[in-house]
């Protein structure tokens, strides 16, 4: 997600840094540029993006999704400093809910959508949030609060092989299953529950070569969780093709993703709306087989170096983005 410093002080507010604002807002902007448009933020954070887009186009109206509170509260205050707040509305909801929202606003369809996935600094910055290994904190990571399961769930009560699975597949660990092993060993001890033994822990469990390369060891393990706790991959198998469905002809898409799983699934599904379905031995291409998506982006674009050094949270941020050149037959 959009990424910040962390808080000059207990008054200030954050001063936000959206990744790869100029390419979002270009990528975007045709779409936006018409009087009545409709820009749905899937996952709107800080509001960095779609603030941009609203000032810059003052016929645009976004619909902006989130299911953090303390997210959607600084994006309404920042909405209103801006004087836009008129032409936002404002949701809680995690973003595979978007069909059922979209029903609800009366709005058949949209001309753009935005992603910006993963976590944002207003969640890793804040201890009390137990999204980071930097810090202590309670083993939360839940992006709403009120949520049922917690990190310290998982890891307190998944049997030793699916505690690996979770390390392994989606935090691609090499070592899952002996840092499962131990987490299994030491909560017979006391149960897991602050960040900061987690982390200690998970150090402690991958060798100590490994260890001096690749940033923190438990990098990893803490992502993985995450997106346990969270369902964040399987949020965005159902939330992409909702968003596609909903885009009229001429409307754009972007995805900024943080990790390779979320950029495999972003790039599964945009390239095969981009395939012409034309079986091979037919001389002409058949209307009704053609691509539905016209790519915008060539593969996915990184950050400037410029911006990572300015910013270096957006070092792993990549940005996919298509256009609706047809409706499914």
């Amino acid at each position: 997600m959009s990424t910040e410093p962390a808080q000059a002080g207990p008054a200030a507010h954050p001063v936000h840094v959206p990744v790869l604002l100029d390419r979002v807002t270009g990528l975007l902007g045709p779409a936006c540029s018409s009087a009545g448009a409709v820009l749905v933020d899937a996952t709107l954070g800080l509001a960095g993006h779609a603030l941009a887009l609203l000032r810059a186009h003052p016929g645009l109206r976004l619909v902006g999704l989130d299911r953090d509170p303390d997210a959607r509260a600084e994006a309404t205050r920042r909405l209103a400093d801006a004087g836009v707040a008129g032409r936002a509305t404002v949701v809680p909801a995690v973003f595979d809910e978007l069909p059922e929202v979209l029903d609800r606003l009366g709005l058949p369809e949209v001309q753009a959508v935005l992603f910006d996935l993963g976590v944002s600094s207003l969640q890793l910055d804040r201890r009390d949030r137990g999204f980071s290994y930097a810090g202590d904190g309670p083993l939360d990571m839940r992006m709403d609060p009120s949520a049922p399961r917690t990190a310290a769930d998982v890891v307190n009560t998944y049997a030793a092989g699916d505690l690996a699975r979770v390390l392994r597949v989606y935090g691609e660990e090499r070592f899952a299953t002996r840092i499962a092993a131990a987490i299994v060993r030491e909560r017979e001890r006391a149960p897991f529950t602050h960040t900061e033994r987690l982390a200690h822990l998970v150090r402690e469990s991958i060798p100590a070569a490994t260890r001096r390369t690749g940033g923190h060891p438990a990098k990893r393990a803490f992502q993985a969780l995450r997106i346990e706790v969270n369902d964040e991959l399987g949020v965005l198998e159902r939330a992409l093709p909702a968003a596609l469905d909903a885009l009229a002809v001429g409307g754009r898409l972007a995805v900024i993703t943080f990790h390779s799983l979320e950029d495999r699934i972003v790039k599964q599904t945009l390239a095969a709306g981009a395939v012409d379905r034309t079986p091979p031995e037919l001389p002409v291409p058949l209307p009704d087989l053609g691509p539905t998506l016209r790519l915008l982006t060539r593969g996915g674009e990184a950050a400037s170096e410029a911006e990572v050094a300015a910013n270096p949270r957006a070092a792993s941020a990549r940005l996919r983005a298509a256009e609706r050149i047809r409706r499914a037959a």
